[in-house]
């Protein structure tokens, strides 16, 4: 693992569903026409994905412990079928910060994918690592504002859109190195991937 300065604290991770190429490039090519709006930081797109926990600080010493168990908490979980379609705001489409596109689940795919999120927050705790708390949301980042504002515009084209479907099958836990990026965006590293188990 890199040996980064600033670190002495812990890694900066996160734990997370990442879609095929197949979807992300389509989603990617949906958005491009609309890139030069102001104001607008659009993720790349090979950072799209959706958190299921957020790990502000890994210290390496536990970084076994959190794969192990994180790899029990996705062999309890059954692979799934979605895609990425309709999309909203936080903290509200009038006053927003992010903007971000959704995910089309049937009762089988929402309740395995919020059993992953509880599982993966859990197994994160039980290695001793701090969890961000919040209430778990499905989506994936398209967009960071750098001043909150009206975007329902924006929610409404993304109500329009809907990817391809495809199959969910593994977790990744990926390293984010803060300014280490194109246009010092973040640096993603997936340390590793843990499978789910068949439907």
């Amino acid at each position: 693992m890199p040996d980064h300065e600033g670190m002495a604290n812990g890694l900066r991770m996160f734990v997370a569903v990442v879609p095929p190429d197949e979807a992300l490039e389509h989603l990617d090519a949906f958005l491009e026409v609309r890139r030069d709006a102001a104001g607008f930081r659009w993720a790349l797109i090979e950072q799209l994905h959706v958190t299921l926990a957020f790990l502000d600080a890994v210290p390496e010493r536990v970084l076994d412990d959190l794969v192990e168990g994180l790899g029990r908490a996705a062999a309890k979980r059954t692979s799934f079928d979605t895609r990425i379609t309709g999309g909203g705001a936080f903290p509200t489409a009038a006053d927003a910060r992010i903007l971000w596109a959704g995910f089309e689940l049937d009762e089988h795919g929402r309740t395995e994918l919020d059993r992953l999120a509880t599982g993966a927050r859990a197994a994160a705790s039980r290695a001793g690592v701090a969890v961000d708390g919040g209430r778990f949301q499905p989506h994936v980042t398209v967009a960071r504002l750098r001043a909150p504002r009206d975007v329902v515009k924006w929610v409404r084209l993304l109500d329009g859109y809907a990817g391809p479907a495809w199959h969910a099958d593994r977790i990744e836990l990926v390293a984010s190195y803060l300014g280490e990026g194109p246009g010092r965006r973040p640096r993603y590293e997936t340390i590793d991937t843990l499978p789910l188990s068949p439907r």
